[in-house]
């Protein structure tokens, strides 16, 4: 997964484009697709009648009308956008995407071109290549210093950018929550109520009004996406599903984080660099870095979370919820279009909350108390949640992997997932 497994230098043209990505991507011809899509032989009649209402099914679609270029960027990542843009109009909008523990900069390969395919003169893709292979081991801080640096680089570089979207798989959705505190501008300025007003420089008159404007990298803020991150780390109970529940197995595991380096301390909450654990403070503003403002600031924040054969990250701490507040299974209907997605948690308003414990009432840094203390701190946003099941599936058992679709060509299971992300994309 180092930097010499990526395809420098690629790129995708009109002509020759279409094909090498179709190859890539395992699509040879229309009988290796309906055998990906599990549709056997049939007669022509059959046929004809699979491929009238087949384009309805969006989270199947793939447009090839729209030719995507992938072009290895100065910071050692890659933009992905558009081969053919809207006369005299660039894209605005900058999604950065970035892969989790031991990954590399193709994991969000895939969902980059469909990003780009269905928002090709409105989106631009940075896949980042700050942190791969062992550098996820550096820790949470580290990676997400080296993110920020990253995309401030890729904003300085490409002036016309206007608004900022994060996705991060696993580690890497950590990796943004402490890259965009780093990244976070607050601005206020005193503007006029009306036409012939004057606002002093005291702001004394009541012509004034204070507009405060906020920023991540000095654009505006619009959606930050986490696919299977540990929000809640891995120490606490079931919160690491490989250990099947059993306490002795969860101690030997948080004893032994040292051997994924910082990021595995970070994640068993084993750090104590400053007093309490990195997540834990990062469910709080702190002195130095607004961790909880910079989350605010994004118009909509959606937590993608496996429910079940995730054996590495639970469906408790990806999706933000205590245990006694996850869906009943048995409740759970998977939705015709996504067919990997059993349920669907709109964002609401959020009241208001107790008080997020501190420092003094979390004894001893107790597993179950830090989890509640980081619970109460990130919910006091509204979260969209998204419950995603491979039960079923072939790929269940890489369900981890399975909903990024890391590989189009041995995994074909979470392209549902991916356009879901997709279609509801805020702008």
């Amino acid at each position: 997964m180092g930097s010499s497994e990526m395809d420098k230098g690629l790129n995708f043209s009109d002509e020759e484009g279409v094909g090498k990505r179709k190859s890539e991507m395992g699509i040879e011809n229309k009988e290796s697709k309906k055998s990906e899509m599990g549709i056997g032989k049939r007669n022509k009649k059959t046929k004809r009648k699979r491929f009238s209402i087949f384009p309805k099914f969006s989270c199947m679609r793939l447009d090839d009308e729209v030719p995507v270029v992938e072009t290895p960027a100065d910071e050692g990542g890659f933009d992905v956008e558009a081969s053919q843009k809207g006369p005299g109009h660039a894209p605005n909008h900058l999604v950065v995407m970035v892969n989790g523990i031991i990954g590399s900069v193709d994991d969000w390969k895939y969902a980059a071109e469909q990003f780009v395919k269905a928002y090709p003169h409105d989106i631009i893709v940075y896949r980042s290549q700050s942190n791969y292979s062992k550098l996820t081991f550096d820790g949470v801080d580290v990676m997400g210093i080296r993110l920020a640096e990253e995309v401030q680089s890729v904003v300085k570089r490409t002036p016309h950018l206007q608004k900022i979207s994060f996705v991060g798989h696993s580690l890497g959705g950590l990796v943004c929550r402490y890259a965009i505190a780093k990244l976070y501008e607050q601005r206020s300025a005193r503007i006029t109520r009306g036409q012939g007003m004057e606002c002093s420089l005291n702001g004394s008159t009541d012509a004034c009004a204070e507009e405060v404007s906020k920023k991540i990298a000095g654009l505006e803020p619009v959606n930050f996406i986490t696919f299977a991150t540990p929000h809640l780390g891995c120490r606490g109970h079931k919160q690491a599903p490989a250990f099947c529940g059993l306490y002795s197995l969860e101690k030997v595991a948080a004893s032994s984080s040292w051997l994924l380096g910082r990021s595995g301390r970070h994640l068993f909450l084993k750090d104590h660099d400053e007093g309490k654990p990195l997540l834990l403070r990062m469910a709080s503003d702190s002195e130095d870095l607004p961790f909880i403002s910079a989350l605010q600031s994004f118009k909509r924040r959606a937590a993608y979370a496996n429910t079940s054969f995730d054996y590495l990250v639970g469906w408790s701490t990806s999706s933000l919820r205590r245990r006694s507040e996850l869906p009943k299974r048995r409740n759970m209907k998977k939705v015709d279009k996504y067919p990997h997605i059993v349920n669907i948690e709109e964002a609401t308003s959020v009241s208001s909350q107790e008080e997020t414990p501190t420092m003094a009432n979390i004894n001893g840094h107790k597993s179950q108390e830090m989890e509640e203390a980081m619970i109460r701190g990130l919910t006091k946003l509204s979260w969209e949640r998204v419950d995603v099941s491979f039960k079923g599936s072939i790929q269940k058992f890489l369900a981890h992997t399975a909903i990024q679709v890391q590989s189009y060509n041995i995994n074909s299971d979470g392209i549902d997932v991916i356009q879901h992300m997709i279609d509801n994309f805020a702008f």
